[in-house]
């Protein structure tokens, strides 16, 4: 599936790029802010929860600051099981993201088409549940397993954005395709376990996940 999502990425940035417009001979030197913003949703993910486990539905809202510098933040509800290495589980919640990239290549007529990078804190509120997890049995005893009940937690996380973004011909309406290489700084935990399934974060026992999106988006 990741080799899948790559190869989409790909071949989205590819259509950023050749639909970037050639620079304008006159190109104005100053730029005040005027309220502006696009709102995506993200389709690729929305589209893939038909046929998967995960149910992830995303949507993102973003504003230009300045000449090159971008707000953006995300907001999403992600409901997924785990079923590997003798754990049992599902976890569904909230997921809120808060950040800001800037215009690493951009198209002097359009502003808004180009490449960039950034960053986004972000973090979830959720609920979760163990049918089973691996029990190490003492004294020569059969392994087994153990379940805990529902729980509500909370976790934690930075992540980086590289992506880019075209117009769709002349009307208001833009493609939007960025990854998002995550760390997850901190995690409540029901026991003293770590959580199976991150809302938002990803589906990994370990502190490193990695994200991707295809956005179409609107400005206003």
């Amino acid at each position: 599936m990741k080799t899948k999502l790559i190869s989409i990425f790909c071949f989205s940035l590819s259509l950023v790029a050749f639909g970037q417009k050639k620079p304008a001979d006159t190109i104005k030197k100053s730029w005040k802010y005027e309220p502006n913003f696009l709102v995506g949703f993200d389709v690729l993910n929305a589209g893939v929860s038909a046929f998967s486990d995960r149910k992830l539905f995303q949507g993102t809202i973003s504003t230009r600051l300045t000449k090159k510098m971008h707000l953006v933040a995300d907001v999403g509800i992600d409901k997924n099981i785990y079923q590997k290495n003798g754990y049992d589980a599902k976890a569904s919640g909230t997921f809120f993201k808060l950040g800001s990239f800037y215009m690493l290549s951009m198209d002097k007529e359009n502003p808004y088409n180009g490449f960039y990078g950034g960053g986004k804190l972000a973090g979830t509120f959720y609920n979760q549940e163990y049918f089973a997890i691996p029990v190490r049995a003492t004294g020569g005893g059969a392994d087994g397993t153990q379940s805990l009940p529902e729980s509500s937690q909370s976790s934690y996380w930075i992540e980086a954005v590289l992506g880019g973004r075209v117009q769709l011909f002349d009307s208001n309406f833009f493609i939007d395709v960025n990854v998002q290489p995550k760390y997850l700084l901190y995690t409540t935990k029901q026991e003293g376990i770590m959580p199976m399934i991150v809302p938002g974060f990803g589906r990994s026992s370990g502190k490193f996940g990695f994200g991707f999106s295809w956005n179409i988006a609107y400005k206003f």
